[in-house]
């Protein structure tokens, strides 16, 4: 039921974006994850109860996988499952910045098929089914079509450009940075940038929704280690993420 689906996930988006707005900017009660995980807020938590409500009321056997929810192996023996973020860029919402992102994203046999990922204070939301494209705000987007390293414009931050990680040579980028994943990869979806690459390993939490949406816009998109990412692992974790134009791609992975 790809477009009941796709309706569901671009609701539940948008009232994750209510309860965002009340606690932006407002002084949010903050707390630091174990294991270095990075900072969690009171409307992380707030959104995530939402989503969890609202999406397994209305699709209550598609299993749960969400960055804020204690996770289960219940989950690894359905076929269809729910790869939630409920605010991706946690650190830019506390800081005030805009460029957080709500991406909730469904994965069938481990490939995703229905994605949305909605920025509330910009008023942008990405989607995609499988096979039917991708848009923003309704209307059709496409990827780049560069083909020259030497001009493209990557989202990518400095410490992945050290030289150790390119064996092949590293490109001669500028650092582009955007906090959220799942927004980078929207923007590699929509032309604003020619691609996005982070080689670090990946929740897939952050790229499930983005994963689609960039392929459906025309991008090519794959771990580092140039394979389809697959969704719903035991451990889930991605060995990073490449999302470019079709000529720029094969570029970055011969250098890798």
């Amino acid at each position: 039921m790809p477009a009941h689906d796709l309706k569901l996930l671009i609701d539940a988006a948008h009232a994750a974006g209510d309860i965002a707005r009340k606690y932006f900017r407002a002084n949010p009660e903050t707390w630091d994850k174990s294991d270095n995980q990075g900072p969690v807020t009171e409307a992380d938590l707030a959104v995530d109860r939402m989503l969890h409500s609202e999406l397994l009321q209305a699709q209550p056997d598609y299993g749960w996988l969400s960055e804020e929810t204690e996770d289960t192996a219940a989950r690894l023996t359905c076929p269809r499952v729910f790869i939630i973020d409920p605010i991706d860029g946690t650190r830019a919402f506390i800081a005030g910045e805009e460029t957080f992102a709500h991406s909730l994203a469904i994965a069938q046999n481990g490939e995703i098929i229905t994605a949305v990922v909605h920025l509330p204070m910009k008023n942008l939301t990405y989607s995609a089914t499988k096979g039917g494209g991708a848009f923003l705000n309704g209307k059709p987007i496409n990827a780049s079509t560069a083909k020259d390293i030497a001009s493209a414009r990557i989202l990518i931050t400095r410490p992945t450009l050290k030289p150790e990680l390119w064996p092949g040579g590293v490109p001669d980028l500028s650092p582009n940075f955007r906090p959220s994943l799942a927004y980078r990869m929207c923007l590699a979806a929509d032309g604003s940038f020619d691609g996005m690459l982070t080689l670090r390993d990946t929740w897939e939490w952050d790229v499930a929704a983005g994963d689609l949406i960039a392929r459906e816009a025309g991008a090519t998109v794959t771990t580092r280690e140039n394979l389809p990412a697959r969704y719903n692992n035991a451990t889930p974790l991605l060995a990073g993420m490449i999302a470019a134009s079709k000529l720029l791609h094969p570029q970055f992975i011969n250098r890798l």
